[in-house]
């Protein structure tokens, strides 16, 4: 049993062993989305595959829309030529419940895969053509927060960005930048419309997809390198709109566990791959149950009932407050709290840290008791009910081989809006003092506890990617355990209002951040008795 489409002719072999297939004419759907494509994802990630493509298929199972979603990866290439191509688009979507059942589903929803290599003249063409069609109507990203950004770590601008700006459109070597060149492709073939919908986890996701498209086409037009109407075209809703979105479905990378029981049902091929760019992808996926997906209703071209494949449309400003409810307080601030001290004790799954009497302590209080308070009900979910959900079934689910190590990644890019909201929250309110924080407060010194990369034990263990590492690493390289520091020695930290969202020290918290940072710091042992001592 091979996962492509001579493998899966067989259809009664693969239903026999449980697995949902595609219900819809694949080869139609190549053939109409050749010609007429609608979607277009940029990210071919293991969210993208566990969410997206589950939406796609659902919508072509029932008849609501006869194209599926073209794939493009521009980050790294190896995911789509050792991934994608070998299992004809296809993969399994493996649903881990919190019973402990699994449902597994034959994914088919990406009907075709691209490089976005302005370099490869066969893929970049590709995609220039599907970008001049009348039938394009949306493009949806998952290519991580920090993947908007035009510069690194030290607020420099990035080279291939730079270097961009000034080359043009023809042959842009930076992942925005050929997103930008499509973009011009479109707005030369007619000025043409389309939504581009940002779907990663991050606060008004379709501002930072925004910003850096605007800086391209104005840096082109200034440059002599792109048509004035340029600008204009981006910066009209009515022609690129770029709605918020908030979307939420916990998707480890693919795990041992799964690829076994899978293997036990026959399938051949399975074996994880890890490219050249440290990406960990099978031709599987596991995933929880829950998901949520809400975006802006805004879309300039059109678009079909998407509501029936689990996508919930609404303004803006329910948007809004869907994302802040779980971004600022419902799930990602509790996931970083899990994160952080996950990793100083040793924790490897985030599902036992729930049986961590002071961590599950710590991420109740954080929710319910500092960051509930401030929540503005959207109407359209319940921010109680939410945290029941993740805190009751979501996160303890054991089945979920997600790790604190994952979550880690990019936390300096998290902190800001998962807790720093909620603090400006509390000084913006006539009820509320931001004093009576006390575990927040307790996390943010978690976080410089944990850049120094030495677990509870005493033993260094391996930072997970960031790319303010080398920003603040070598402002605590002279900190052991034991020592004592002050306000003043870690006041670039405190104060850099792109780590915590505001300046500590102005905010009045700074001493009470530093002064848990030196009971952590105190020896072995300190995070666990500081953890026992304080929540």
């Amino acid at each position: 049993m091979k996962i492509n489409e001579q493998g899966l002719a067989n259809r009664a072999e693969w239903e026999a062993k449980g697995y949902d297939l595609p219900k819809f004419d694949r080869a139609a759907v190549i053939e109409n989305t050749k010609e007429r494509p609608f979607w277009v994802h940029f990210g071919v990630g293991n969210l993208f595959r566990a969410f997206h493509c589950n939406i796609a298929q659902r919508l072509l199972d029932q008849g609501i829309i006869d194209t599926g979603i073209v794939g493009v990866e521009g980050f790294d290439y190896e995911i789509v030529e050792k991934m994608y191509w070998p299992h004809d688009n296809y993969g399994i979507m493996a649903t881990l419940k919190a019973n402990g059942t699994v449902d597994k589903t034959i994914v088919g929803g990406i009907v075709e895969s691209r490089m976005l290599d302005s370099q490869n003249e066969a893929e970049y063409s590709r995609l220039k053509e599907i970008f001049s069609k009348d039938s394009l109507q949306m493009c949806t990203f998952t290519i991580t927060e920090k993947g908007y950004s035009l510069v690194n770590g030290k607020g420099e601008i990035i080279p291939d960005i730079a270097s961009d700006f000034v080359e043009g459109p023809a042959q842009p070597k930076s992942y925005l930048g050929k997103v930008a060149s499509l973009l011009y492709t479109r707005y030369l073939a007619g000025q043409k419309p389309i939504a581009m919908v940002s779907t990663d986890n991050c606060s008004h996701n379709g501002d930072k997809l925004k910003a850096p498209i605007v800086a391209f086409a104005e840096k082109w037009v200034e440059n002599g390198k792109a048509e004035a109407g340029f600008v204009d075209y981006i910066k009209d809703y009515s022609k690129v709109s770029f709605p918020w979105s908030m979307i939420d479905k916990i998707t480890p990378r693919p795990d041992a566990s799964v690829e076994a029981m899978l293997k036990a049902d026959g399938i051949e091929e399975l074996e994880p791959v890890i490219t050249s760019k440290k990406s960990y992808v099978a031709p599987f996926v596991n995933a929880e149950e829950t998901e949520y997906l809400v975006i802006e209703d805004s879309f300039p071209n059109g678009r079909p009932d998407m509501t029936k494949g689990g996508i919930i449309f609404t303004e803006r400003e329910t948007v809004d407050k869907v994302e802040k409810m779980k971004v600022c307080t419902c799930l990602n601030p509790l996931h970083t709290c899990l994160a952080v001290y996950g990793c100083l004790l040793g924790h490897t799954k985030i599902s036992d840290e729930m049986n961590d009497p002071e961590l599950k302590k710590l991420v109740e209080v954080v929710g319910y008791k500092e960051g509930l308070p401030v929540v503005v009900n959207p109407g359209i979910l319940d921010p109680k009910e939410f945290i029941d959900t993740v805190l009751n079934v979501r996160v303890p689910n054991p089945f979920m081989p997600d790790t604190p190590q994952r979550i880690a990644t990019d936390t300096s890019q998290k902190l800001a809006i998962r807790f720093g909201e909620t603090m400006k929250a509390y000084i913006a309110s006539p009820e509320l003092d931001v004093n009576d924080l006390k575990l927040i407060p307790l996390v943010q010194a978690g976080w410089i506890r944990y850049m120094m990369a030495i677990g509870d034990d005493g033993k260094e263990f391996e930072l997970s990617p960031d790319p303010m590492t080398d920003t603040v690493k070598p402002l605590i390289a002279g900190i052991k355990l034991g020592d004592t520091v002050t306000v003043e020695d870690l006041k670039p930290i405190l104060t850099n209002a792109k780590i915590y969202g505001l300046d500590l020290v102005e905010a009045g918290v700074a001493d009470k951040v530093v002064a848990y940072f030196n009971e952590l710091i105190a020896g072995e042992g300190a995070v666990r008795a500081t953890l026992k001592k304080y929540v």
